[in-house]
């Protein structure tokens, strides 16, 4: 079918075929239900887990899609590819398994993990820039120096086909399925799943997530045309990708019915979720879709599918994200009161934290403060609560025990 400006779009039987070329290759990964979300959506929620595939997310598909189907004398001069990790492993093992040579640019702030996996499937890695897109114009500065054949992330029909048979098998697993939920960088997850899905089942609502510091997509639809960002910022790299392709912004505007951004505490909340509840290791751009059923549960009529794109995070950032989560869940909890400054006040304090069931993580003491009175000292501490219910049980608990909070 054709779309805007007359662009051949891919369609539900390039997906089709793309499913018979990766028969053996992919996992059909697993579709696991999520009982905490069911029980905000009020009805079945089921996660896609494609951070169980091999290379930990969906871009193996694409990637071995778009190499298998070069001629010889293309795969002899090897391939190239820009990624923040994920569309790297893809390619690195995807070039492996057909028997090309595959150079991989990657952004200097990559996580090192996934460079490290990268160079272990075989690839040669160049770390270049501090951004996909410059990563991506020295990709394909090689590609036109070298004569390798350049693999792009999402701009390109057979990539976007191999991505959609993640669709396929959605409809599958879960054939009333009325939603599905994908995550969105540059658009081939999102446009391979709406072709997949929209051929076999118009009725169904796709609706697209992107990370709200790097949301391309809204602009760009609203324009009519691929519209960069002038700046990104999101924990989310794998999905950080400053502009669509023309072509993932037609299917989007063909076939998606909903473009929606979450924030950074939205993605923090969510791996926890799904660390915490589905015991599922997920990265922050793995988890967005999640993260918008999380954010608003009444939009999404079920059943619902939410798609994990991938699950490859560095364990430095998966720390701190999950602390992030914590905070932003409620359950940590910063609180400054003010307390006689004589033995044993700071153990009353405590004795008071632990009658509660709140537990102390840090402590700090400020006796210099201006607006302290002689015989005073102000306690900070910081505290692991089962919620906001808890939180606010702790701070009065401490109020009627005569330490009353003078800020959160």
């Amino acid at each position: 079918m054709t779309g805007p400006g007359e662009l051949s779009l891919v369609s539900g039987a390039d997906v089709e075929a793309a499913a018979e070329l990766l028969a053996d290759v992919v996992r059909h990964t697993p579709l696991w239900h999520s009982r905490g979300l069911a029980d905000l959506v009020g009805g079945p929620v089921w996660l896609k887990c494609e951070n169980l595939q091999r290379t930990g997310s969906f871009k193996i598909r694409g990637a071995y899609t778009r190499i298998s189907r070069l001629t010889d004398a293309e795969r002899a001069r090897g391939v190239v590819a820009a990624s923040a990790g994920n569309h790297a492993q893809g390619v690195a093992l995807a070039a492996r398994l057909l028997g090309a040579k595959a150079t991989v640019f990657m952004p200097e702030t990559a996580p090192l993990p996934k460079v490290a996996a990268t160079r272990a499937y075989g690839a040669e890695i160049v770390l270049h820039g501090q951004s996909l897109t410059e990563a991506l114009v020295a990709a394909s500065e090689h590609a036109e120096r070298t004569g390798a054949v350049f693999i792009h992330p999402f701009e390109h029909p057979d990539v976007i086909a191999g991505q959609g048979t993640v669709g396929l098998e959605i409809l599958d697993q879960c054939p009333d399925v009325a939603t599905v939920v994908v995550s969105a960088g540059g658009g081939g997850l999102l446009g391979g799943v709406a072709a997949a899905v929209k051929d076999r089942r118009p009725d169904v609502r796709v609706v697209a997530v992107q990370a709200e510091g790097a949301a391309a997509f809204p602009d760009s639809l609203a324009a009519g045309r691929p519209v960069a960002l002038p700046a990104m910022s999101t924990m989310a790299d794998g999905i950080a990708v400053a502009s669509p392709g023309e072509l993932t912004l037609a299917l989007c505007a063909e076939l998606v019915d909903e473009v929606r951004t979450v924030t950074e505490e939205d993605l923090s909340r969510a791996l926890l979720f799904c660390l915490e509840r589905a015991k599922l290791v997920v990265e922050p751009a793995g988890v967005a879709a999640v993260a918008a059923v999380l954010a608003d549960p009444s939009a999404f009529p079920p059943p619902v599918v939410a798609i994990i794109s991938g699950g490859n995070i560095d364990p430095v950032l998966l720390l701190k994200v999950v602390q992030h989560g914590m905070a932003a869940a409620g359950r940590y909890l910063s609180l400054r009161l003010r307390v006689p400054d004589r033995p044993g006040s700071l153990a009353a304090v405590l004795a008071e934290l632990a009658a509660v069931g709140a537990n102390v993580l840090e402590v700090e003491h400020e006796r210099t403060d201006t607006q302290l009175h002689i015989g005073e000292v102000e306690v900070s501490v910081v505290l692991e609560t089962r919620g906001p219910d808890h939180a606010a049980e702790v701070a009065a608990a401490l109020t009627r025990a005569g330490f009353p909070v003078i800020s959160g």
